[in-house]
């Protein structure tokens, strides 16, 4: 049969009928499985490669999708057993023909290992458990790689750092955080119209923002302002999710709810950097 529609790289997988209830199990995954390959090869051809080769094996009975697994956890654990046994590399040479923006350059500079633990959790969005089971390692290892390689983008995308909160304790914790992750903490804004002030002093590389402001503003409204100004990331973290996710307007990436966890908001601002086009052309 003919995997059709979502075939790899415009080749097609040839297989008996029996495969047909598998193959339909699978193809709604391999979109994100090709944009995965891509991240960790720098390259589309090669990816694709990889892909259409674990699919065969996957068709061909000589591999079989690890069953406590989701189909689609399934299907990137076979895709990395692949990989072992066949000794790819992941770094790719650029040719250039990658835009200067794009993060996949970067990701490159990142460690093997480290790479693949980062993106099967903050690209494809798999939990740490189950990045552990696709990669055949431990939980604790899993948790350094990530720490890994969120130090080295942390290191690289270090920026100026806006925070729009009105708790002082609550701004206290998280401009430490910031502090942490070696970016700097330009201005903290309590009001709309301090947060306005501080842009106009200097424009920040990424924004931290509250909803509910000291004066009854609204966080939503300064970053708007800010946003008309230039694109920058920003990271809502309130205790007012809701007031955002209306399915009204467009819904913001990075959205935490408080109380946070420390990790979770270091996480995100090394998502938000890493992933943000603007940001992503600064670096490259």
């Amino acid at each position: 049969m003919i995997l059709q529609a979502q075939s790899v790289g415009g080749g097609s997988l040839v297989g008996e009928d029996e495969n047909l209830s598998l193959l339909a199990r699978l193809a709604p995954h391999l979109p994100y499985l090709r944009r995965y390959a891509r991240a960790l090869t720098g390259d589309q051809l090669t990816a694709d490669h990889y892909v259409r080769v674990t699919l065969e094996a996957i068709v061909a009975g000589e591999r079989s999708l690890e069953t406590t697994l989701s189909a689609r956890g399934a299907l990137y654990h076979t895709f990395h057993a692949i990989w072992r046994t066949t000794g790819a590399r992941l770094e790719a040479p650029d040719d250039g023909g990658s835009r200067p923006g794009d993060p996949s350059r970067r990701l490159l500079r990142i460690a093997p290992r480290s790479r693949q633990a980062f993106l099967l959790t903050a690209l494809e969005g798999f939990t740490l458990s189950e990045t552990a089971q696709i990669l055949d390692v431990g939980f604790d290892e899993i948790e350094g790689l990530i720490a890994e390689a969120q130090a080295e983008i942390d290191a690289e995308l270090a920026t100026d750092v806006l925070i729009i909160e009105d708790e002082p304790v609550i701004a206290a914790d998280i401009e430490a955080l910031v502090r942490e992750l070696g970016h700097n903490v330009c201005a903290i804004a309590a009001t709309r119209r301090e947060a306005a002030e501080a842009v106009a002093q200097k424009l920040p590389g990424l924004v931290l923002a509250d909803i509910q402001l000291a004066d009854g503003s609204s966080g939503i409204d300064a970053v708007k302002d800010i946003l008309a100004l230039d694109n920058v990331p920003v990271i809502f973290i309130t205790a007012f999710p809701e007031r955002l996710l209306t399915g009204e307007r467009p819904e913001p990436t990075f959205l935490i709810t408080k109380p946070f966890q420390p990790e979770t908001v270091k996480a995100a601002i090394g998502q938000a950097l890493f992933f943000h086009p603007a940001k992503a052309q600064a670096a490259a």
